[in-house]
Parts: C-alpha cells; sequence; structure tokens
C-alpha cells in the first residue's frame, strides 16, 4: 500500500493516491483530475476507484469527470442520495484496492453523510478522515443546516460529531495514520494544525475532542468562534452532490477579450491585479480580489464576495495568468458566471485617490474607519477604537449602514482584504472619498 498526498495551498485541501498491486484509488479528488492522471501514469497503475469522504462545500469534485473518463467506480454512502453512477458505500461494506482492503466508517458531525475510509493490509491502517478528524481539531457542524438533501441542525450535528469522536476509532491502534482532507487555513474547521497528517495515538493525547469530556461541553466548545461560512459552501456541496462537468471543456467555453478599454453593460468585474495596478486604473463596478499567488485566499474571497449564479466579468494581470486564474475560480465552481475575462488597455478611466497616510495619522477623528476583519478578529481587539464593523463577507449588503459624512478609511488586519472591501465601497459611494489602509495597518496593530 502506496499513498500519495497532493495539497491544494489555496484550500488548505488534501486529497490522496492509494496505490495497491497496480490498482489506484483517489479519495476527495479536486476539480481537475489531471495531477492524478499523471500519476497513475508515472506508476503505471489503473484508476479503479474514487472514494468521496462527503459532498465537500469549499470546492468541487471531480470524481464525476473521473468517472467518466477512466471508468472508475465512484464510491459514497447512500445517505448522500445521488444520482450519477456510483456504489452506495457504508458501513459494513467492504472494497480491494489491489492487495489493500478499504472499509468505509460512518462518522457523522461534519455533515450527517460523512464517512471515514480504514484502509489496511496486514498491520498497516490508514484512516482518510475528510472533514471528520483534523490535526488538532474536528470538522465545524454548522455547514449542513440549509444545504444537501439530507439537512440538520448544528446541534444536532456537534452531537454526532461527539458520538464519532468518542466511538467510531476505538478498536483501532495508536500507530494507525491519520489523513485529513484539510490543514490549517481552511474554513472548515477553525483550530487546525499545520501539519499534514498525524496518528491517532497522537491525536487521541493532542487533540482537544478525544478529551475526557460531557457532551454538553463538547458541544460548547465545537459551537464557538466557528469562522463564517462564505456565500459558495452550500452552492458547492449541491453541485458536488449533482457531479460537476468536465473541467477542461467548462473553463474555456469562457469568452476573452484583449487591451479593454470599457464595458457597456453593468456587470460586476472581478480585478485579480495587484492593488497598485488596480488603483491606478481599473473598469466601473470593480471589486480587486487580488490573485497574485496561492498565498492570496482568491478562492474563498471570490466565493464569499460574489453571489453563486450572480454574473460577473474577470480581469487578469497578463495573458500568462489565463489559464492559473481559470483553474481557481473552477475549483469553487463559478466558471459558469464568467461572462468574460479581460485583460485591460492602459487607457482605462477609474482609478482610486491617493491616500495620504501622514493626514490619517494626525487626523483620525476626521475619517470614518471601517473595520472588515471577520468578527472573531474583532472580538480579540479592535485595532482603532471607534471604527465601523462589517466583516467584509457582508460588506456588499450592509453599506448602508455606515455614515457618509467623512471620507472612509478601510482596514483589514494585513491589507489583503482591504483592497477587496474599499473597492466594493467605492463603486457605491460618491459622497465621500473612499481609502484603503492597506498594508499600513501594521503600524497600528502591532
Amino acid at each position: 500500500m502506496k499513498i500519495t498526498q497532493f495539497k491544494d495551498d489555496a484550500l488548505s485541501h488534501f486529497s490522496y493516491a492509494l496505490l495497491s498491486e497496480g490498482q489506484m484509488a483517489v479519495i476527495d479528488p479536486s476539480r481537475n483530475p489531471i495531477p492524478y492522471y499523471k500519476y497513475a501514469e508515472e506508476e503505471n497503475a489503473k484508476i479503479v476507484a474514487v472514494l468521496e469522504t462527503h459532498p465537500h462545500a469549499d470546492f468541487v469534485s471531480s470524481h464525476l469527470q473521473i468517472h467518466k473518463e477512466t471508468g472508475a467506480t465512484i464510491y459514497i454512502s447512500e445517505k448522500v442520495g445521488v444520482s450519477y453512477p456510483h456504489q452506495a458505500f457504508d458501513e459494513g461494506d467492504s472494497i480491494e484496492i489491489g492487495n489493500t482492503s478499504i472499509k468505509p466508517i460512518f462518522t457523522p458531525g461534519h455533515s450527517p453523510d460523512s464517512l471515514t475510509f480504514h484502509a489496511f493490509l496486514n498491520d498497516e491502517n490508514v484512516l482518510f478522515t475528510g472533514d471528520t478528524l483534523f490535526i488538532g481539531d474536528v470538522g465545524r457542524p454548522d455547514l449542513r443546516e440549509k444545504a444537501g438533501n439530507t439537512k440538520a441542525k448544528r446541534k444536532e450535528l456537534a452531537q454526532m460529531m461527539y458520538y464519532s469522536i468518542q466511538n467510531k476509532f476505538n478498536e483501532l491502534p495508536d500507530d494507525t495514520k491519520v489523513y485529513p482532507a484539510h490543514g490549517a487555513g481552511s474554513l472548515c474547521g477553525k483550530n487546525m494544525s499545520d501539519a499534514n497528517s498525524s496518528t491517532l495515538g497522537n491525536e487521541r493525547m493532542g487533540n482537544w475532542a478525544f478529551k475526557e469530556q460531557t457532551e454538553d461541553e463538547f458541544i460548547a466548545e465545537i459551537l464557538k468562534d466557528q469562522p463564517f461560512i462564505p456565500s459558495y459552501f452550500g452552492f458547492n456541496v449541491d453541485l458536488n452532490r449533482k457531479g460537476a462537468e468536465n473541467v477542461q471543456s467548462a473553463k474555456f467555453r469562457v469568452p476573452l477579450k484583449l487591451n479593454v478599454e470599457n464595458i457597456e453593460d453593468e456587470f460586476l468585474v472581478v480585478d485579480t491585479r495587484n492593488e497598485q495596478l488596480y488603483k491606478k486604473g481599473h473598469l466601473p463596478y470593480s471589486i480587486n480580489i487580488m490573485a497574485r499567488s496561492e498565498s492570496d485566499k482568491f478562492e474563498t474571497w471570490l466565493g464569499a464576495i460574489i453571489e453563486p449564479e450572480e454574473q460577473f466579468y474577470l480581469v487578469l494581470e497578463s495573458i500568462d495568468k489565463l489559464e492559473e486564474i481559470l483553474e481557481r475560480v473552477a475549483k469553487i465552481g463559478y466558471e459558469k458566471q464568467l461572462k468574460g475575462i479581460f485583460t485591460l488597455s492602459e487607457e482605462v478611466s477609474g482609478s482610486s485617490e491617493k491616500f495620504d497616510i501622514q493626514s490619517f495619522d494626525k487626523n483620525k477623528e476626521d475619517y470614518t474607519i471601517v473595520d472588515i476583519r471577520n468578527t472573531s478578529e474583532v472580538s480579540e481587539g479592535k485595532i482603532f477604537e471607534n471604527a465601523y464593523h462589517i466583516p467584509l463577507n457582508d460588506l456588499r449588503n450592509n453599506i448602508g449602514d455606515l455614515p457618509k459624512d467623512k471620507p472612509m478609511v478601510v482596514h483589514c488586519a494585513g491589507g489583503y482584504r482591504s483592497a477587496a472591501g474599499s473597492s466594493i465601497l467605492e463603486n457605491e459611494i460618491n459622497e465621500v472619498p473612499v481609502f484603503d489602509l492597506s498594508e499600513d495597518v501594521k503600524k497600528y496593530s502591532s
């Protein structure tokens, strides 16, 4: 049994290939299956199975595309209620990949239909835990109240998670390897470790969820201080239940236009360039969601700010970025909403006003300061005492709550989100100028 981990840094997502005797299973695959195909080719292996721990909320899976292109069987719990070709895979079932056995363990909590996959060969035991058991944490229980055919309230799911952690892994030895679907930075949990794997023994010792505690204590802990839920999460659950279309054909149906100076309609524009280029010149109705590298959480903020099925244009810094940006949009299933992709002419007319940091520093009372950090961040302390707090994911719907009698200054924690936040306000507020504090916020928060 050979296990290879694939990581999507931008979404902190882990997927896996399990190889045994020339056969290969893919577990919780990303939207683009090509890396798994390349790996199978390198290993001279045949992909015979795709295993889904649950219908994911934060990314689109390629399970259906892999099935169509390789003939691999999709294994997923019957509780998910899918209509695409699949093999129901629930407790009591098992499959063989080469000489390795895989059995599903029903571990509800993150979702009411979650599975953990137990792979074993001789004395080697492996758990693919999906979003049930993370390194140092467990999956959040509040994502399936409004999405999927099987819905459950967060408290009910928290109770299920307590039962899963207390009971479902007890028969497995401490040296069982644990491979989760996410690591630190994912919104599917709140206190995940930077580690990409662990052992059951280490988790029993160090993971808060395994500590001796009452059900009520566990529920109180798991429900408190959970991150916000991006708009696209429910959309992705439903899309994964249906099965997404071929990502290559979907991406390249999007129209491309070069050196655009203006647009005739009023569709929203998502500008992926760095903030300096954006402020120098941009199209009307633009939101600056930067995609400079994988460390920018572009996918998360695209899906948090733009609603599912809301149409938009996309601006690239250069044509060299086309494939990369399309790939990132498709990861969350937003490629169908794209009206077109542009590079910009140097003649675009929109620009952002330059911010005088010295004036702000001396006269903060002359500005309306808008704090767009998450609620959990603000609860740990304000950076500016009199700032108005509206989280970035709520900003488009709550602009009316802001006074418009002073120039506005938008800030986050490090400068990335404030580029998006200030551009949102620029589009809607004409009475006063809007400024981005950007990375200068670090002077006030250190």
